[in-house]
This record gives structure tokens, C-alpha cells and sequence, in this order.
């Protein structure tokens, strides 16, 4: 029977022992703590913050380093939120990165053999935990002290107050930095079954070593091993958290220098307590919207439109004739899927709100949605561009996903725009969205975890449909080409950047 959230770790002798253990392994892990060189113990000042590095010139959203930690006991769903919380903050222009204990423990270690490894009795066992937890603790740190990142997500169990005052003295007193706890909190049997058939017993500890049911015992007992000692985070702790529970959260923070977020049965319920700061409200209100339930997301252009016919950027053309063509298509295509609870979400130009007008579905106009503004150059060719603009087409070249258009907007523009958008799409089941290529890039950038240099070349071609499915730790991509014909819009990246243009005399503004 799994410990109540907030009891302490002491009804019975199995406990006490496993409490003692657990204690002398975080005692352990302190006393090596204690062997950091001194000279990465100086606390970082906001002095010492440099700009994001994803998003070029774009003004700083912290003022110090953020860690992100989280807390749970296993098959909770904590890898999942911190990979889906570091794409998030990185598709933002946050660099982020996740820092896993379980990879150091893979590494360090030989081919896993049982759940024994985890008994808090064991104490060789132990002492290979804590040194691996440490080694991830301070990698972690030195990554965010040389200044290549600005958060960083410490994804482990952390299930005991000794292990959390240890992350707090390491990242807080020791090196400066911010610190937010994110607990996970589930005690739903067929949730927890489920997630540990669908993601558990195909890790490298069990593959090609146990088949699923042994596995599924196996780690069971491990759970059981960190039920003895778990303590969920409270208000004692003096920290911020926040808690989810079935698809909802509950988050608490108790003080300035530590704060902590719990998620409860996978996201059901939502409690936030005292966070603070701009890295933490929007960590917050990310996480406040996602869910684990089964869903697809259909991406799709709108059919070939006029311009499209004539190699013009932007405008609002009606659809050509082969563009009504897919737009017949994809009415029957969407049908033949049965697809439950469907919602339809298009741009407010005529050519997507055309291509998406045979479909029975509820639909939603959205402003976000529309395509990229290319200022002065919308309706234009990129030859007519390239002749009477050539500094700023060889500009766009050079760096696509900052450069702006004149009066217009760039990728970087765009990704802030559509950030609503994610938002709403993490909250919805089965969506077919039509809108654009930039959008769908950005769009697709996100889900698929691509960075700013790979977003605005993201191959996204006419009468097809993209089908995203998310999974346990990413996406899974399937490709619909309807057989209709279309121009081909996609530019790739020039292999040299380097301008050879002569400045225009008509400077693009």
C-alpha cells in the first residue's frame, strides 16, 4: 500500500529501516557533495547572466540560472513532464536541458539485474546511487555555471526532505542559483500499470533481459522500495511545489529561496503556491495545461491557392482548382478516419477556411494561425524580391529564423505568436489544424523537437497531412500524401550563406 501523501517514514519496523537507509545514502551523498572544488562554490550573480543563446538579441527572461527538480516515485510520469517541460522552454528560446540520474546509473553500472539493486539495505548498491546522483548534480551545475544554458531539469526521484535540503544547499547556497521542485503524485494502480507496460518495461533495464510481465513484477517491487521512505513535499520544507494528480496539478511554495510543484494522478487538479518570477509562472502555466490522454494532431496546408499557382508569397488568394480538389479530399479523408471529438482549427484566410469547408467537425478561426506577414513583400515572387531587394534576400538567407521582413514578421516573431496556440493544442484530444507552411514549421518544430537553425526548412508540402501522435518521450510522425497535384513552395537552406548581392538602392523598409 503506497504511503499517504505527507506522512512521515516511520509506521512500522520495514519502514524505520528503509528510512535509516535512505538517510545514510543522502549522508553519503552530502559528504561527497562536500568534495566540490571551491572554486565552483561562488554563488552566480545576475551579472554573470548572459543572453539566451537560441534566440539572438532577444532580451533575457531570467535573471539567474534556473533548476528544475523533480520529485516522485517511480512510473509517475516525471521524465515525461521534464522532457516535454525542456522542448517547451527551448522551443521559447530558453536553453534548457534535462539531466537524468537513471542514465548515470546505466552507465556506471553493469547490466541491471533486479529490483534488489534498489533495496535501501543494499548499501554498495546505494553508494553507487548516490554517487551517480551527485555526478548529475554537478554536472548540471557546471553546465548552467559556464553559462551554455539558463534552466536545467534535474530529473530524479528526490523522495526524501535529506535528498530535497541536499539539492537545496548544492544549487541555492552553493552556487546561486534558483531552485523549483516539481512533484509528480499518483496513486491510481491502472495508471501506474499502465505507464509502466507502455514505458518501463521496454528501458534498457528490462529489454532483451526480462519479458514484460517479469519486468512489470520487477518493478513494482522497486516502487515498493521507494514507498518505504517516500515523503511527498509540504509546507515544512520551506520551498515552492507543485503537485498533479490524474492530469492536474498542485503546486505550493513556501519560500523565496526554494520552490516546488507537485502534479497529482497525471494531471487533474491544479494548486500553486507562492512561485515566483517569469521562468517559474510560465513553468507553471505549461504545466497546468498538459496532458497524458491518447490523442492524434492532424497538421495540414490549406489546398494550392492562386498565388501559389503564381510563385507569390503571403496575400489572401482563393484556392486554385486543384487546391478545391484537396479540399474534397480531405473532407473524405478525415471522414474514413472516424476521428472522436474532433475540432477543427484554420486561419482566418480564405484559402484555409476554404480547404477545410467540406469537413463535419466543429471549427475555430484563430488570427495566431496566420501565415507569416511578409511586409512590403507580400504578393511578391522571390526572384522579384531577390532583384529589387538583394542585401535583404541574401539577410534571409543567412539567417533565416531571425531575419524580419521589412514591416513583417520573422520565425522568432512567429514561434511567440503561436505560443497560445501550443498551449491550447497541450489542453485539447484530436485536433486537424490547416494552416500555413511557417506556421505548420514552427508547429511542427515544436512537437518534434527541432531547434531554430532546422525550423525554417522544415519540409511541409502541399495536399499532405501530418498526422502527430505524442508518445511516452516524444512524437511519433505519419505522412498522408494525397495523390492531387501541386507547385512545390520549399526552399532549402542555400549551401553558402555568404551574400555576393550588391546593396539595392531601394533599401528594404
Amino acid at each position: 500500500m503506497e504511503t499517504p501523501v505527507g506522512s512521515a517514514c516511520g509506521c512500522g519496523l520495514a519502514k524505520t529501516c528503509a528510512l535509516l537507509g535512505q538517510m545514510a545514502q543522502d549522508a553519503h551523498l552530502r559528504k561527497l557533495a562536500e568534495a566540490i572544488n571551491p572554486q565552483s562554490r561562488r554563488r552566480r550573480t545576475s551579472s554573470n547572466t548572459k543572453p539566451f543563446p537560441v534566440r539572438g538579441d532577444r532580451t533575457n527572461y531570467v535573471n539567474l540560472p534556473h533548476v528544475i527538480a523533480m520529485v516522485g516515485l517511480p512510473a509517475r510520469g516525471k521524465t515525461y513532464i521534464a522532457k516535454k517541460l525542456t522542448r517547451y522552454l527551448n522551443w521559447i528560446g530558453i536553453s534548457t536541458r534535462v539531466f537524468n540520474v537513471g542514465e548515470y546509473r546505466r552507465q556506471a553500472t553493469e547490466a541491471y539485474k533486479s529490483h534488489d539493486f534498489f533495496r535501501p539495505d543494499n548499501t554498495e548498491a546505494m553508494a553507487v546511487r548516490s554517487k551517480c546522483a551527485l555526478d548529475a548534480l554537478e554536472d548540471m551545475c557546471k553546465w548552467l555555471e559556464n553559462e551554455e544554458g539558463e534552466v536545467a531539469v534535474y530529473d530524479a526521484t528526490n523522495t526524501t526532505k535529506d535528498r530535497r535540503k541536499l539539492i537545496h544547499d548544492v544549487v541555492c547556497e552553493r552556487y546561486g542559483f534558483k531552485l523549483f521542485f516539481v512533484e509528480s503524485y499518483c496513486d491510481d494502480p491502472n495508471i501506474i500499470e499502465a505507464n509502466i507496460r507502455e514505458v518501463k518495461v521496454n528501458s534498457p533495464d528490462y529489454k532483451g533481459y526480462m519479458n514484460q510481465d517479469k519486468a512489470l513484477e520487477d518493478f513494482m517491487q522497486r516502487i515498493h522500495h521507494y514507498e518505504l521512505c517516500y515523503e511527498s513535499l509540504d509546507e515544512s520544507e520551506n520551498y515552492s511545489f507543485l503537485k498533479r494528480n490524474r492530469g492536474r496539478m498542485e503546486q505550493e511554495q513556501v519560500s523565496n529561496a526554494r520552490d516546488h510543484a507537485g502534479v497529482y494522478n497525471t494531471g487533474q487538479k491544479v494548486v500553486v503556491h507562492r512561485h515566483e518570477g517569469h521562468i517559474q509562472s510560465r513553468v507553471v502555466y505549461y504545466l497546468m495545461n498538459i496532458h497524458i490522454m491518447p490523442r492524434s494532431i492532424y497538421l495540414t496546408r490549406h489546398g494550392e491557392s492562386e498565388l501559389n499557382l503564381q510563385g507569390r508569397i503571403g496575400g489572401d488568394a482563393d484556392l486554385s482548382a486543384r487546391g478545391w480538389e484537396y479540399s474534397r479530399a480531405l473532407a473524405k479523408f478525415i471522414k474514413d478516419q472516424n476521428i472522436p471529438r474532433l475540432r477543427v482549427w484554420t486561419s482566418q484566410l480564405k484559402r484555409t477556411i476554404q480547404t477545410a469547408g467540406g469537413i463535419d467537425a466543429p471549427q475555430e478561426r484563430w488570427k495566431a494561425l496566420n501565415e507569416i506577414d511578409a511586409g512590403i513583400c507580400e504578393e511578391m515572387t522571390y526572384e522579384e524580391i531577390q532583384e529589387k531587394f538583394p542585401s535583404e534576400f541574401a539577410a534571409r538567407d543567412q539567417d533565416k529564423f531571425h531575419y524580419r521582413y521589412p514591416r513583417g514578421e520573422s520565425y522568432e516573431d512567429l514561434v511567440a505568436r503561436l505560443e497560445p496556440v501550443i498551449m491550447e493544442l497541450e489542453r485539447q484530444e484530436n485536433v486537424l489544424v490547416v494552416a500555413h507552411q511557417a506556421v505548420l514549421r514552427c508547429l511542427l518544430a515544436y512537437f518534434l523537437d527541432k531547434n531554430s537553425e532546422e525550423l525554417p526548412y522544415l519540409r511541409v508540402p502541399l495536399h499532405a497531412i501530418l498526422k502527430l501522435t505524442p508518445l511516452a518521450y516524444g512524437c511519433d510522425l505519419q505522412v498522408f500524401q494525397i495523390p492531387i497535384e501541386a507547385v512545390d513552395t520549399h526552399r532549402d537552406k542555400p549551401s553558402n550563406e555568404e551574400s555576393t548581392e550588391q546593396d539595392s538602392n531601394q533599401p528594404l523598409v
